[in-house]
């Protein structure tokens, strides 16, 4: 079935009916700096000051400054990548997600790294659609900085 190297799936793409219930992950630790923080909100044009305020911040009810919620999201592709791989297959897509949630904050300095179970595969045509539950961890906090349900597409 899987091949496995502790806490890394790796699968081909016909190899995924056998996945459902498979745990994965977690990752490495990846830190989202203030710059990060800075970078997000000048893209995204999300400005608000718990994000971008030292001391705006501060008088928050998270006390210092903290991460966008879907910058936290947006590192699932690096942190997914390396325990979540399917080969042989002509393209994998991200489908959506079902569920987000932010649970906890990351504050700027802080650590994070994603682990999942898969739920459900189910075939489409030319390939398959894999639902997983992905929680992002905080290093340090007791909730998740991020929970979704992840839906993806991988063809042959």
């Amino acid at each position: 079935m899987a091949e496995a190297a502790e806490n890394r799936l790796s699968v081909t793409v016909d190899q995924l009916p056998d996945l459902k219930g498979a745990d994965f992950g977690p990752s490495s630790w990846q830190t989202i700096t203030q710059e990060d923080i800075q970078q997000y909100a000048d893209v995204s044009g999300d400005h608000n000051p718990i994000h971008t305020d030292p001391e705006a911040a501060a008088k928050s009810p998270f006390g210092t400054v903290v991460a966008h919620g879907y910058l936290t999201l947006s590192r699932v592709v690096p942190l997914m990548a390396e325990v979540f791989e399917v080969t042989e297959l002509s393209s994998g897509i991200n489908y959506g997600l079902d569920k987000l949630r932010f649970p906890a904050p990351v504050p700027a300095g802080g650590r994070i790294r994603i682990r999942g179970t898969v739920t459900e595969v189910t075939e489409i045509p030319g390939g398959y659609q894999v639902h997983a539950d992905l929680t992002w961890d905080v290093e340090g906090s007791d909730k998740p900085a991020c929970a979704a349900k992840q839906v993806l597409r991988y063809y042959r």
